[in-house]
């Protein structure tokens, strides 16, 4: 198992089949290489403004909650318009920001959604020589780097559901697997494992219950699984077969963050006021035996993905409250802690011993990544920035997503 958080970044990459020398390039996925937001660089920017520190910005013809990719010197992301008729892959130079190509994927179809302009909330994917990325209701695409279209599945049936979806495509091995729902009424809620290089399906795998989580694939007493939030279970999957290994109970629905993993221990947290829970790993089965602890309350909502760091699982609440849990007895160190300026639905990076999180307003805080509470830095955009984004890290640049513009901030040498 797990015994630092050098240990997952490592092994997460090793089955990503990313080597080393490409990881600190490269930003492939949603949450990075890991998956669970980790960033091995020094020289990170610790602090920016909207005139400090910006490499460049460009202005954003549509919305989207997704999160920018980076792979050599492209960045590719998504955006819908209003209404999700016309759903994009955008593909743009690194250097500057220009937009290399876009691709329009066209879905007429009324999908039900909290916002009209929330129609691209999965991140894409790639291996650096192909892009995958989730539509929600209107598909499954793969292009090539130039951007041509390599194959689509758009008969996956409709992800209703009042709130949206928003997981992200997962590349493992030769597969590309993607969490298809959350539905409401009839609509099927299932698991997809495709091929990668034709589409064609490898196996499926059917839940009773939805999810707007982003599966996690690591390494568990040294066999790859994949571990899902879905109320209300946390469970784990083989990702070769889609076959369950097993459950903890203690989750309930609205689970929106995706599953931690450290130090032998998994963490589930469920969003909208619900419950959190930790579990000792290994075993097989109904594992709800070998739970550490069981928040059945938090008072707020959760949206982003928080992180394992050490001995403590870090997180901060829809609106900007932070926490930092023991991770053996769910004791909160920052319960007296002031909330933060703004409210995030953003996930945290970890790098160089902070946590960046980027919030609402489009400020991103960075924290010490220890249990004292500590703000390093609060860092602002334009006045009236908005964002539901994350960030990405690569070669020392992060892009910051908002509602109106992308932005590439670097620290001056």
């Amino acid at each position: 198992m797990f015994s630092t958080r050098n240990s997952i970044v490592a092994i997460a990459w090793a089955l990503l089949g990313i080597p080393t020398s490409v990881v600190a390039d490269n930003w492939p996925a949603w949450r990075g290489p890991s998956g669970q937001g980790f960033c091995t660089e020094k020289n990170v920017p610790l602090k920016w403004s909207a005139s400090e520190n910006v490499h460049w910005k460009i202005p954003l013809a549509d919305q989207g909650n997704s999160t920018p990719i980076i792979w050599g010197d492209k960045i590719f992301m998504t955006q819908a318009n209003k209404g999700g008729t016309v759903r994009s892959l955008l593909c743009l130079a690194r250097a500057d920001g220009k937009i290399l190509w876009q691709n329009d994927v066209m879905y007429e179809a009324k999908e039900r959604n909290w916002n009209p302009s929330w129609y691209c909330n999965a991140s894409p994917t790639t291996d650096g020589e192909r892009v995958i990325v989730s539509f929600g209701s209107a598909g499954v695409y793969c292009y090539d780097f130039e951007g041509k279209e390599k194959w689509k599945r758009t008969d996956l049936g409709a992800w209703e559901h009042a709130f949206g979806n928003s997981a992200s495509p997962v590349l493992y091995e030769d597969t590309v697997i993607q969490w298809c729902g959350p539905n409401e009424g009839k609509g099927r809620n299932f698991l997809l494992a495709v091929n990668k290089k034709t589409g064609e399906t490898v196996w499926q795998h059917d839940e009773k219950e939805g999810s707007w989580a982003t599966p996690l694939i690591t390494k568990i007493d040294g066999k790859d699984q994949m571990l899902l939030g879905l109320g209300p279970n946390l469970k784990s999957y083989d990702p070769k077969t889609g076959k369950e290994i097993w459950y903890c109970a203690g989750l309930q629905s609205y689970v929106y963050p995706s599953a931690l993993v450290g130090n032998g221990v998994a963490v589930g947290m469920s969003g909208y006021g619900k419950s959190s829970i930790a579990v000792k790993l290994g075993g097989t089965g109904d594992i709800t035996k070998d739970r550490l602890w069981m928040h059945p309350k938090p008072a707020n909502q959760r949206v982003g993905s928080g992180m394992i760091v050490g001995e403590h699982a870090y997180i901060i609440d829809d609106n900007g409250a932070p926490r930092c849990y023991e991770l053996t007895t769910g004791k909160n160190l920052w319960e007296e802690e002031d909330k933060l300026k703004a409210g995030t639905w953003g996930s945290m990076i970890h790098a160089e011993d902070r946590f960046y999180i980027l919030m609402k307003n489009g400020d991103t805080v960075v924290l010490a990544a220890k249990p004292k509470f500590e703000i390093l830095s609060i860092n602002p955009l334009d006045k009236g920035a908005s964002s539901n984004s994350s960030l990405a890290v690569s070669d020392g640049e992060i892009y910051i997503r908002t509602f109106k513009n992308l932005w590439c901030i670097k620290a001056k040498k």
